[in-house]
């Protein structure tokens, strides 16, 4: 009899621990599809952190086919103060059937009393990718070859306002780039195989952008320069970057808004790892392959138009073109690149849109996938 009770009293318990765990299981699934369906609504005033997740099928030009997983949240540092734009932070990782596999955590954390912001970018990658040469005019006519290549990077940006629009900023980049299984090593022209450089910098900046991640309005125009010091890095040479960007964005008729950058990178002449790629960065010249042009500057240009459509749903389409080339005395008009295209936009969270683009450019097209927009 007693062992009949002690069986019952054990069979009853393992029924309430299943029905317990199906109990959880059923709320963290609620929670999740909650925080997919009305992810779009602000809930920083209320929570310290606002986070929603997604794991699904990935496909880029580089990797082909593949599983990627991301993770978005908004925040606030001090929630009583509803005029200052929510901080923001952003995980972000992939693996693919080619080999490629990597991770990018990226933010913006803007601090109490709203003077002063923190943005940041770490990416680390692995990837096996097609090569063409490290300057303009050796990827127009070398025939494809290929390599692999690892890269730490870090960069980051403290800006503090001296007014309400001006900005001083203090920059520190960090990047360890390696290439290795080079199937024409010639295609370095005879550099290193791999890199590493610390760089510090200054930046002053002009912003009036209502929210950084998908700004419907205002200018935003930034000078930095950077300093990569000999003595900490793996190049015998100081180096020296300059960056300028132009943004500017402008309503139109109804849910429309016409967004126009401008971007330079003027480096001098610089090792490999720090050129400058067409299409890197997801942001500029969109469906180009990373490394298909590379040299020591860059200039682009891109006016987009952005309509929201209905509810989460929006589109855009944009023409834009770019190039790279050695010094601004061998700058070619002849060898600017063109490229256009048009994507959907569906908003994640609370004015932050996932993006799927579908670039154009000279022999070539390609997907974007990624968070925020590309300006």
């Amino acid at each position: 009899m007693t062992k009949q009770i002690l069986i019952t009293t054990v069979l009853l318990l393992s029924s309430i621990s299943c029905l317990s765990s199906q109990e959880a299981e059923n709320k963290r699934f609620k929670k999740y599809w909650n925080s997919l369906v009305n992810g779009n609504v602000d809930r920083t005033f209320k929570k310290k952190i606002d986070m929603s997740y997604i794991i699904a099928p990935c496909y880029t030009r580089e990797g082909s086919f593949g599983v990627g997983g991301a993770a978005t949240g908004l925040y606030r540092l001090d929630r009583k103060d509803s005029i200052m734009q929510p901080s923001d932070i952003s995980l972000s990782g992939s693996a693919t059937i080619k080999g490629f596999y990597g991770i990018t955590v990226r933010g913006n954390n803007n601090f109490k009393g709203n003077k002063s912001r923190l943005s940041y970018h770490l990416q680390f990658q692995n990837k096996n990718l097609d090569f063409w040469g490290v300057s303009y005019d050796a990827c127009n006519q070398n025939p494809i070859s290929g390599y692999k290549r690892q890269m730490i990077k870090w960069e980051s940006d403290y800006v503090y306002k001296l007014t309400k629009n001006l900005h001083l900023g203090a920059a520190l980049n960090l990047n360890y780039t390696k290439a290795s299984n080079i199937i024409t090593p010639t295609y370095l022209e005879g550099q290193k195989d791999s890199y590493f450089f610390t760089g510090i910098g200054v930046s002053v900046s002009y912003d009036t952008r209502d929210f950084i991640l998908n700004p419907k309005r205002g200018v935003y125009f930034m000078v930095k320069e950077v300093y990569y010091p000999n003595f900490a890095s793996t190049h015998d040479k100081d180096i020296f970057g300059t960056t300028v960007i132009f943004d500017c964005y402008q309503k139109a008729w109804n849910g429309s808004v016409f967004a126009f950058d401008l971007y330079g990178q003027f480096n001098g002449d610089v090792p490999w790892a720090l050129r400058e790629e067409l299409g890197s960065g997801t942001s500029r010249m969109r469906g180009y392959y990373v490394g298909r042009y590379i040299d020591n500057n860059q200039i682009s240009a891109q006016l987009e138009l952005r309509q929201h459509i209905y509810s989460r749903i929006g589109c855009v389409v944009w023409a834009g073109g770019g190039t790279v080339f050695p010094s601004l005395d061998k700058l070619k008009w002849k060898n600017i690149l063109p490229n256009y295209g048009l994507g959907l936009r569906i908003e994640f969270k609370h004015n932050v849109n996932i993006r799927i683009d579908y670039g154009f450019g000279k022999e070539t097209a390609g997907f974007v996938f990624q968070f925020a927009e590309a300006f």
